[in-house]
């Protein structure tokens, strides 16, 4: 049986921190952002984490 291959479009997505989750960048961030308020921007800007539900499918395809 051949390898498993990990998702390459994950691995660049997403980053591992030291205490073994993810950290994914905030979506809504990369056009229109005339109509959008600079505090709404400002915070997209700050990485968050992988909700729990995801973590698992994400672990497989970095697999």
């Amino acid at each position: 049986m051949p390898k498993m291959k990990s998702n390459k479009g994950a691995k660049k997505t997403f980053r591992e921190t030291a205490g073994g989750k993810y950290k994914r960048k905030k979506a809504y961030k990369s056009h229109i952002l005339t109509s959008k308020s600079t505090k709404r921007k400002r915070k997209l800007r700050r990485a968050t984490l992988v909700s729990k539900s995801e973590e698992k499918r994400l672990k497989i395809m970095l697999q």
